[in-house]
């Protein structure tokens, strides 16, 4: 069967959504929603191609935004709840902030005393961000709860403090988890706060719950945010980022040269630090279609990016065949947290965006040009 991401018609560099892919991830989330009475809502700080949102918000409530910028996207593209939350707010902020958004947590209560009239008369549901001091993520750099993390108000902070005019507690400790790390966050979360929970409208769960990843519990995520919402009388909130976009769709990319220096170097017209940075900065190695590890196939280069950074390596891979000048590679998984971290870099030609529909055509979103790199600077 040929590779729809082959298409001559999806120009490289490209990234690509898999419009039939990510409705099924959507699908998944409404059946959470149905089944638990939780709400899920999207962390645009992971996903925020908005020319799907007329597809995503006829599955999800709203959207959780990170910034001024991402709630009026939210507000302005997808026209349906807005949440909001940031480690600090300036009055400009907030200004900007009230009148587009349902929710707003505040991460220290320095920052809700100093807002909480102004958010009061606004009408919007105010919450605190909490830290249950509990360790979930496996990659330090992506760890809310580590020693000395600056997000959320541990519960020693909270003792004595007046919480009037707060309806909501907002947790955030997972990264790309699976429902256990879940129950024994909850636990945490009971064990810390579970006296001011009865006390609270909503509880908001945060984002990293990959619950559609191959092999994630569903049922056992049913049943945590049904056992919290019944004790507690309270509603659940999840706002997924990687979830929503999960094996989506790829960057496609191309050959351009191969050298020689200690071994064969592909270079290609992508660039790690640029177009995928968290090769460098988490690290991680993506997924080439048709591609193993070095050795394992007959033909092994080292895949490098245009960029003129020495280190814009993505990695060593090896192929069946060798690659040639003009050859695409597919790199997988690339619809979440990668767009949404690209720079213009060097100005190296940035990827296209695009959509691969569910009658398999293929839509050209967005080409980015010069003025684009230009309009970044002044």
């Amino acid at each position: 069967m040929t590779n729809p991401f082959l298409d001559s018609a999806i120009p490289s560099p490209c990234y690509v959504c898999d419009e039939a892919a990510l409705e099924r991830n959507l699908q998944l989330m409404q059946r959470v929603q149905q089944e638990s009475g939780a709400d899920i809502i999207l962390a645009l700080k992971g996903f925020s191609m908005w020319s799907t949102f007329p597809l995503v918000k006829q599955y999800l409530k709203g959207c959780t935004a990170s910034s001024v910028w991402e709630a009026r996207l939210a507000a302005e593209e997808f026209g349906r709840e807005v949440h909001a939350y940031a480690p600090a707010y300036k009055q400009s902020d907030i200004d900007e902030l009230l009148p587009i958004v349902h929710h707003i947590s505040f991460n220290s209560l320095s920052q809700w005393q100093r807002y909480r009239e102004q958010t009061l008369a606004s009408g919007v549901s105010a919450g605190l961000r909490v830290n249950p001091e509990h360790q979930e993520a496996e990659t330090e750099l992506y760890d809310p709860s580590a020693p000395g993390s600056r997000l959320g108000i541990r519960a020693s902070e909270l003792a004595g403090a007046d919480l009037t005019g707060i309806d909501g507690l907002h947790v955030h400790n997972l990264c790309e988890c699976d429902s256990f790390a879940l129950e024994r966050t909850l636990a945490a979360v009971e064990s810390k706060f579970g006296h001011l929970l009865h006390k609270m409208k909503w509880l908001n769960l945060g984002g990293g719950h990959l619950m559609t990843r191959k092999g994630y519990d569903v049922e056992h995520l049913i049943k945590q945010l049904k056992r919290i919402q019944e004790t507690y009388s309270i509603q659940v909130i999840l706002e997924p980022g990687s979830a929503v976009a999960w094996q989506t769709g790829p960057l496609v990319a191309e050959v351009v040269d191969i050298i020689e220096n200690d071994g064969q170097i592909a270079l290609l017209d992508i660039s790690a630090t640029a177009h995928m940075p968290d090769v460098l900065e988490m690290p991680y190695r993506p997924n080439i279609t048709g591609a193993r590890e070095p050795g394992v196939l007959p033909n092994t280069y080292k895949l490098g990016g245009n960029s003129c950074l020495a280190g814009d390596v993505i990695g060593l891979y090896s192929f069946e065949e060798p690659l040639q000048p003009g050859d695409r590679l597919i790199f997988e998984d690339m619809m979440h947290y990668t767009m949404v971290k690209t720079s213009f870099f060097n100005g190296v030609e940035h990827p296209s965006i695009g959509i691969l529909r569910r009658d398999g055509k293929f839509d050209l979103i967005r080409k980015f040009t010069y003025e684009d790199f230009r309009g970044r600077l002044s």
